[in-house]
């Protein structure tokens, strides 16, 4: 079940029908025990179960599907940078090495089974009486949930947290659906987005500088959204660089041309890599405005072009 985003706080619903919970930086990932051994599920259905060994405890919590967001935690803040180096790893090896350095822990907020009985149709104060009656183990545990959006709104920004979730109480588990049972405010706005280029350094090494971004429309189109090179150190560096590789083609994919600025020097890729990208607002042209890259994104799906 997905949430509905809204701009600000002022569009987040109130009153006693709606309850709140913190809007956690991390990956959503659903915990399945249901056929005795632990699986670790992505947004796409992606066993990622490898790639987070410390969550091993959860086979405790037999015949459950829980529902929650792995994070890592920078300063008692959790940070999608420092997890994003640990989403995509499928080597057993290294993932336990990476679990020493950076390690996560589980965030649950709602549970779809347990003990084989089917909990989606119950509304959602039922779930939540169920899952605060389990045991979860460490580093597993509950999303705190809250009456008062205003106040949660505030210290979720003075924390530096992401943002704030908005559950109708009386809400179904609709899965698979973006619904406005849940409705979601972040107090900075990130999208998924597909590479359509990319630019190298403007120091002559070729190596890579900034990504060309893009949404598709309702018609498939790739429409263009920005250039972005802030985010691109480190291990995100290397791991575009090796998966743009094999993608590389002769011509734009995007619809029509880009700024000649941003297409100078440009190298065009075939658009099926993913990436998340926050923005600090999105001008009336479309493009992003101060786009920073956060991470690559095998496990969610891509942000469609909105027309403004």
């Amino acid at each position: 079940m997905l949430a509905t985003r809204v701009a600000g706080p002022g569009e987040l619903p109130t009153g006693a029908d709606w309850v709140y919970e913190v809007k956690w930086d991390g990956v959503r990932v659903l915990a399945d025990t249901t056929r005795g051994s632990l699986r670790l599920l992505s947004r796409n259905g992606r066993d990622v179960t490898v790639a987070y060994p410390e969550l091993a405890s959860l086979e405790a919590v037999q015949g459950a599907v829980l529902d929650g967001e792995v994070v890592a935690l920078v300063d008692g803040v959790p940070s999608f940078a420092a997890l994003a180096e640990r989403m995509h790893v499928r080597d057993a090896t290294r993932a336990r090495a990476l679990a020493k350095r950076v390690p996560v822990g589980y965030v649950v907020f709602d549970v779809l089974q347990l003990y084989g009985v089917d909990l989606v149709n119950l509304p959602f104060t039922e779930r939540r009486s169920t899952l605060e009656r389990l045991d979860l183990p460490a580093p597993s545990q509950l999303s705190p949930v809250y009456d008062d959006a205003g106040d949660l709104v505030q210290v979720t920004r003075e924390h530096g947290l992401e943002g704030v979730v908005a559950k109708r109480r009386s809400s179904t588990y609709q899965v698979g659906r973006r619904s406005r049972d849940w409705v979601k405010m972040a107090h900075r706005t990130t999208r998924t987005a597909l590479v359509g280029g990319w630019r190298p350094e403007s120091t002559g090494t070729g190596r890579l500088g900034a990504l060309l971004l893009g949404a598709p429309d309702a018609d498939g189109t790739l429409r263009y959204l920005c250039r972005a090179g802030s985010g691109l150190t480190g291990p995100l560096g290397k791991d575009v660089t090796r998966l743009l590789a094999p993608l590389a083609r002769e011509t734009s994919p995007f619809a029509g041309p880009l700024p000649a600025v941003d297409a100078r020097g440009a190298r065009w890729t075939e658009p099926t890599l993913r990436v998340e990208v926050a923005y600090l607002t999105r001008m009336p042209t479309g493009r992003l405005r101060q786009p920073v890259l956060r991470g690559v994104r095998d496990d969610a799906a891509v942000d469609p072009w909105e027309d403004l």
